[in-house]
């Protein structure tokens, strides 16, 4: 057998996530298919992650094992990327790993990217792709937030009431909020990511962004470890992993 790792962009607005489920198409479940068709053998794709319906990838990081090896590439991203043009699915590349290489397992570090447009107008261009806050927000507060957010913390406070992960305690390697024009682009950095701790973290800073919350306010709902201290989460469609190192 073979094992090969792919990154993969989508949009994922008409997914149901990146996980095969039965309630809708996912993006595991086209690539699956497609790849399986082209290969002529049951492939299995293993994701870097499992992100949540509507949430975007510039580089999805996944894996996959067949029996016969790919011996050209272009054509195999040509043949493959012709048979996903129907979804908003495209392979960027394909490598050959190591029997042991896990798309999950093997991650080092995962950067997730979220976009605020921030202005009245609505949007038409971005629409689905970002979240439109018509509110101005404090961006210096906000860059401050989240300078309090790095480092190794119990982050319970922004974990899904469904998230199974063992521990609720991680280690953001990087934060940053920067403003271009009207658009606040929130990064976040860790080796992994609790269930919705991406989309609570930035529903959070935008309460501090639109005064609902001072640093006080921010810090005491970061440090209750309470679910139900955490500020609406942020949409699904602003979100997107941006990049998977190994």
């Amino acid at each position: 057998m073979f094992t090969y790792q792919i990154k993969v962009e989508y949009h994922g607005t008409n997914f149901v996530g990146w996980q095969i489920q039965k309630n809708g198409l996912s993006v595991q479940e086209v690539l699956e298919k497609a790849l399986s068709k082209f290969l002529k053998d049951k492939i299995s794709v293993m994701g870097s992650g499992r992100t949540d319906a509507g949430v975007h990838a510039y580089e999805q990081s996944a894996h996959f094992k067949t029996k016969d090896k790919i011996n050209n590439k272009n054509i195999f991203l040509n043949s493959i990327n012709f048979f996903l043009k129907k979804y908003p699915v495209v392979i960027l590349s394909i490598k050959k790993r190591p029997s042991k290489f896990h798309a999950r397992h093997s991650a080092k570090k995962r950067t997730y990217k979220y976009f605020i447009i921030n202005r009245r107008s609505s949007l038409v261009l971005e629409k689905n792709k970002a979240w439109h806050i018509k509110k101005k927000l404090d961006v210096k507060i906000m860059k401050k937030g989240a300078k309090i957010l790095c480092g190794t913390h119990d982050f319970s406070t922004f974990r899904s009431s469904s998230c199974v992960s063992k521990s609720p305690i991680k280690t953001l390697k990087k934060t940053n909020v920067e403003k271009k024009k009207s658009k606040i682009i929130l990064t976040f950095v860790s080796k992994s990511f609790l269930q919705q701790q991406v989309r609570s973290m930035v529903g959070s800073l935008k309460y501090l962004g639109e005064g609902k919350w001072d640093l006080k306010d921010f810090k005491r709902a970061f440090k209750s470890k309470k679910r139900s201290m955490c500020a609406p989460i942020a949409p699904p469609h602003g979100l997107y992993l941006y990049k998977v190192k190994y």
